[in-house]
């Protein structure tokens, strides 16, 4: 494991931002989620040693989080979600600069950077100035800097945001590449649901700083009860007893219900409730869920 972490907790002042979240995460690329707040900044700079957890220990690439930081950024990449550059340079300075921070001496570091440019498809303008760059070439040469020291392990914070679709998907085929094929293990934090599901097999989910998921993305999928109906009549009453039961209810664009049913409720019980408001329902099957359907029953999402 590349990453084991057992009940971190911290806080900012009196707000709690991680209580008691333990992880094993597998190698290749895993996804971590969540809403907004739900902490995983504050993991992710956890794990990089940038705050030391209040209570609660672990090792990233075996290297204790609370008194190895140097060597954990030694062989960590992190790719920001927010612009990190240095004004006045080109892409070539930029990043073989960030290589010799990483402990790398210049001459490789320099030819590193016009390795791993080429590799994000920035050769030919690798000597302009980083103030003319577009957001696409920008998240290009964040990508390109995270692994400018051939690190074992990248965090990348949204690393999609903000592009059109050509940039997205070229950043998608980049991750899937360093993920499958460069033996680099990759921790994704994204709002980009289908990102994740197309990049990542391993998914882990915060919600209010909690650990609410994690898992193979497949295998938790399986284990959802999902379901999807079409209803005929005047379906106030009936949803809400549906929801008193416990069960989350959501409406589809198409005017179809996707109903999460508790694994202890009996799924008779749908039948008799409709039959009470006089409902009909005239679909009802068992729905394959994805990891959209997922995040919204472990989040809580209504």
């Amino acid at each position: 494991m590349s990453i084991e972490i057992k009940d971190i907790h911290f806080s900012y002042g009196k707000v709690k931002a991680l209580e008691g979240v333990s992880l094993d995460l597998p190698q290749g690329a895993v996804g971590l989620l969540g809403p907004n707040g739900a902490g995983k900044s504050t993991l992710i700079r956890i794990l990089l040693g940038f705050l030391s957890p209040d209570k609660g220990g672990g090792r990233v690439l075996g290297y204790n989080i609370k008194d190895e930081q140097p060597k954990i950024r030694r062989y960590v990449g992190y790719m920001p979600e927010d612009d990190c550059f240095i004004p006045g340079l080109d892409a070539v300075s930029f990043t073989s600069y960030l290589g010799e921070l990483s402990g790398m001496p210049r001459q490789e570091a320099m030819k590193r950077a016009h390795e791993v440019l080429y590799y994000v498809g920035l050769e030919e303008s690798r000597y302009r100035n980083l103030e003319t760059y577009s957001s696409g070439m920008k998240q290009r040469l964040k990508f390109a800097q995270a692994f400018v020291h051939d690190p074992k392990l990248i965090f990348l914070d949204e690393p999609t945001s903000g592009l059109d679709p050509n940039g997205r998907s070229e950043i998608l085929e980049l991750i899937m590449d360093i993920s499958s094929k460069k033996d680099i293990q990759v921790l994704i934090s994204s709002h980009i649901l289908p990102d994740i599901e197309l990049t990542c097999k391993y998914v882990v989910i915060l919600n209010k700083g909690k650990l609410a998921a994690q898992g193979n993305i497949s295998e938790l999928k399986e284990i959802r009860d999902l379901y999807e109906m079409k209803i005929k009549g005047e379906v106030g009453g009936f949803l809400r007893k549906l929801k008193a039961m416990k069960c989350k209810v959501e409406e589809t664009e198409e005017g179809i219900f996707k109903v999460y049913w508790p694994p202890d409720q009996d799924r008779q019980e749908i039948f008799r409730v409709a039959a009470e408001e006089k409902i009909q329902l005239r679909h009802f099957v068992k729905s394959e869920t994805s990891l959209e359907d997922l995040f919204a029953e472990v989040v809580g999402v209504d």
